[in-house]
């Protein structure tokens, strides 16, 4: 009895066979699109969860709670929630996690069979020949292959999570920037309504023959001055808001959309430097997807390096007829092998190979550069909140102090209303001075808030 032990090719082939056949029955789109992870790889970031509207249901409950959120004076988390809503580009990129995924799909298919009939016939005589064939090495390679789309698939994901991150962080800066831009124009109102009064009274002190001409003109120049800023401001919020609504994705008037009554105040510590770090390495979403594609890369080159001399291999049965229609078939079948004389694989190796260095070495520069946008970014806030508490805690109450000395003196005859005056206005700078820095601090965190998942958005 003759016994014959499969080589380790045949069990490697029959092996991929199988596993073939088995990825052509599992190959089939989800139920979310690889959405459910996506969402909730950002929501474990932002506190809040995106919606992709691929529905007519799901566009109309987008628009319910964007029209819901607006009705209302505006937070910074209704500020998130609506661009996560509506803000186009984040859509977009939900629409490449469908292609990804209907990549993987396709992948895991087996090739179709390819059908091809010759037929000719001169003097009663026929000339027949059906073939089926099918692309072996399109079989064999299926599951390498699915493989490699998949881990394509789970770097888009990463990349759809990072999207979030980013229009979530770029939504609440706009907010900040557009709430600090309403309170300045707001303050710099009542102060050219101030300086007008200021200008008022100089004309007839100066009509009564108390002020100099010098003195009237001063007042008339700080007036002239103050109403300049006030349009400096009312720019700066119409543009901001214009911004805002950008950065949303809705289109209404920019007057139409209330902000909160004020800026929230600045807490009085901020984390350290070295929780920041550690969460910076752990949590950077486009690391993550650098790292995904940097896989399948590998795993592509892997697959290349291994067919690099077969390229084409198509097999199949086939059945000739030769003679008149009444003679039977003839069966067998056909192989059909590309010869690699003149190409030997060897270009499509390199470039398998420079493509794979050249992601490892992005890879690599961005890991670097991860850092040390988390480090700027934590600079910046701690900066900002420095600042901020020093402009609240020291700047503005000494201010407040000088005024009302200057006030007492006054009363008493002890300085003039120029005087007076003069120190009103270094009162204004300051409190200018802390909106801003209020507005930087808010803006600092929110872009620290951003580099920790990924790269830090510019207004």
């Amino acid at each position: 009895m003759n016994i014959r032990i499969p080589c380790t090719r045949e069990i490697a082939a029959c092996s991929a066979l199988a596993s073939a056949l088995m990825l052509a029955a599992c190959a089939q789109f989800s139920q979310d699109g690889g959405f459910d992870a996506v969402a909730h790889t950002a929501a474990t970031r932002i506190g809040q969860t995106a919606l992709w509207k691929r529905t007519p249901e799901e566009q109309a409950r987008a628009e319910r709670d964007t029209a819901r959120l607006l009705e209302r004076p505006l937070s910074a988390d209704d500020a998130v929630r609506i661009a996560l809503l509506n803000n186009g580009s984040l859509q977009a990129a939900f629409a490449e996690l469908g292609i990804a995924e209907a990549d993987v799909v396709e992948s895991g298919r087996l090739p179709n069979p390819r059908f091809t009939v010759r037929r000719s016939s001169a003097d009663g005589l026929n000339d027949v020949e059906e073939t089926v064939t099918v692309s072996v090495l399109a079989l064999l390679t299926v599951p390498y292959v699915h493989g490699i789309e998949k881990r394509r698939f789970a770097a888009v994901q990463a990349s759809c999570a990072a999207a979030i991150v980013q229009v979530a962080a770029r939504a609440r800066q706009a907010y900040f920037v557009a709430l600090a831009a309403r309170d300045t124009a707001n303050y710099r109102r009542e102060v050219e309504e101030a300086a007008e009064t200021g200008a008022e009274l100089a004309r007839r002190m100066r009509q009564a023959g108390n002020w100099t001409p010098l003195d009237e003109a001063r007042e008339q120049s700080f007036h002239a001055e103050a109403a300049l800023e006030l349009e400096h401001a009312r720019l700066g919020e119409s543009l901001a808001r214009e911004d805002l609504i950008a950065s949303l994705g809705i289109d209404m008037e920019p007057d139409k959309l209330q902000l909160a009554a004020r800026l929230p105040d600045v807490p009085q510590s901020i984390e350290a430097l070295a929780q920041v770090e550690r969460a910076a390495l752990d949590g950077r979403i486009d690391l993550k997807a650098m790292r995904a594609n940097l896989d399948a890369l590998a795993a592509d080159l892997h697959l290349t390096r291994a067919t690099r001399f077969v390229n084409v291999l198509d097999a199949g049965p086939t059945r000739v007829q030769q003679g008149p229609s009444s003679s039977p078939y003839e069966t067998g079948f056909e192989v059909s092998l590309e010869v690699p004389l003149f190409d030997t694989g060897a270009p499509r190796v390199r470039k398998a190979e420079e493509r794979y260095a050249q992601a490892l070495a992005r890879f690599g520069q961005a890991a670097l550069e991860a850092r040390g946008e988390v480090r700027k970014a934590y600079a910046r806030l701690r900066a900002a909140h420095a600042m901020a508490l020093r402009q609240r805690d020291e700047m503005l109450p000494l201010r407040r102090s000088i005024a009302e000395a200057d006030r007492l003196r006054y009363d008493a005859g002890q300085i003039s209303v120029f005087d007076l005056l003069a120190d009103s206005r270094s009162q204004i700078a300051g409190v200018s001075d802390y909106l801003q820095s209020v507005r930087d601090f808010w803006i600092a965190r929110s872009s620290l808030d951003a580099a920790l998942s990924g790269p830090v958005p510019q207004l």
